[in-house]
């Protein structure tokens, strides 16, 4: 019997709280919560008692004083590339929240250190391994929607201060943060994931405030400074003849639009990116609209994160690279760059379609 691997959660703020610590006890089999690591001592301490493991401040010391396999990083977006540099540094595999980095030179650094110490790194949003995305994949390959034409994602967060947010929400309004880089990315993954790498990026931003005062949790009465325009929409041209767009914002109520809808010459799909269980809908050039119900599905309510967690303890037993590729995520990295740059400058920007393989050449 293999001995279950030991994770360290680096990070214990509002998201690992809701979506990963909960869902852990999925994997109990396979791996085991062996460590905590906050920057705020009372929550660390919280978090580590409350799950009968030891807790730290400082991810060095952590590693220093326990035996880890790997981390979960889900510390704030500025702080994603020194933890997984030290766990790297340290030997240990690692899943990391969104963005992989904030720096292309940076995640470039993080893959190479990976490759040379024959270590596995995941990254979020580990959106291709959503079972509604794996149901997209399938009818898009057998030709449910006939030959795709374009396609689009929206993600809002609505207006902050956001209801029922337990954590200083500061770090997703801080410079080099904002929606597209925090919520946006899910559609950038699911669409070059699903229909390939994109070539030309046009983008528009703007900010809709310059601060907001946290109303309540621990965070009450903190004043956050809006640093990152809090609206995007980025345009994509993938391959020669498909057009995609992708909206996110922390600035407004969601309506009706789904998270992700692929359009064809016979039919739309709708997927949710963010609940798991919810069904795909399919509308035809007559707007007939059917349902398929998503199989498999192992979270509702939310996006099952866990299941890139999953995937990295599988690759690292199984010893093998990831599906979910830093590569992919690079990919994405280079779109949310050039999205400034074309947001700054109102020109486009073009991308190099081959530094990263269309998604079905990807594991040949």
């Amino acid at each position: 019997m293999i001995k279950p691997l030991r994770l360290a959660m680096v990070g214990v703020g509002d998201v690992a709280q809701r979506d990963y610590l909960p869902e852990l006890g999925r994997i109990s089999g396979h791996a085991t919560l062996a460590a905590v690591v906050g920057r705020t001592p009372t929550r660390a301490i919280e978090v580590g008692r409350s799950h009968g493991v030891p807790w730290f401040t400082d991810v060095d010391d952590m590693f220093s004083s326990i035996d880890i396999d790997c981390i979960l990083n889900l510390t704030p977006i500025p702080t994603h590339y020194e933890v997984s540099l030290s766990a790297l540094q340290a030997g240990k595999h690692v899943y990391s929240e969104k963005p992989i980095t904030t720096s292309l030179e940076e995640a470039h650094h993080l893959r190479q250190l990976a490759r040379d110490k024959g270590l596995v790194i995941v990254p979020a949003p580990s959106v291709m391994l959503f079972p509604q995305i794996a149901e997209a994949k399938r009818l898009i390959h057998e030709g449910a929607v006939g030959e795709v034409t374009g396609a689009r994602s929206v993600m809002s967060a609505g207006p902050p201060p956001w209801d029922g947010y337990m954590s200083d929400p500061s770090p997703y309004f801080a410079e080099g943060a904002g929606p597209l880089v925090d919520i946006g990315v899910y559609g950038l993954h699911a669409i070059t994931g699903l229909l390939g790498p994109a070539q030309r990026v046009i983008a528009l931003s703007s900010k809709t405030r310059t601060s907001f005062v946290v109303e309540e949790g621990p965070a009450a009465g903190t004043v956050v400074a809006v640093d990152e325009d809090d609206q995007w929409t980025t345009c994509l041209r993938i391959g020669a003849g498909v057009l995609a767009s992708v909206e996110a914002d922390f600035t407004s109520v969601g309506g009706s639009a789904p998270e992700l809808e692929i359009m064809g010459t016979d039919r739309a799909i709708e997927v949710s990116l963010l609940d798991g269980a919810s069904p795909l809908h399919l509308t035809d050039s007559k707007g007939e609209r059917s349902q398929i119900t998503i199989s498999g599905a192992r979270r509702g309510g939310g996006p099952d994160h866990l299941l890139g967690v999953e995937h990295l303890v599988r690759c690292v037993i199984e010893n093998r690279q990831p599906d979910v590729s830093i590569e992919h995520a690079i990919h994405c990295l280079e779109i949310l760059h050039a999205s400034r740059e074309s947001a700054t400058t109102g020109r486009a920007v073009d991308l190099d379609p081959g530094a990263w393989p269309r998604p079905q050449e990807e594991n040949q």
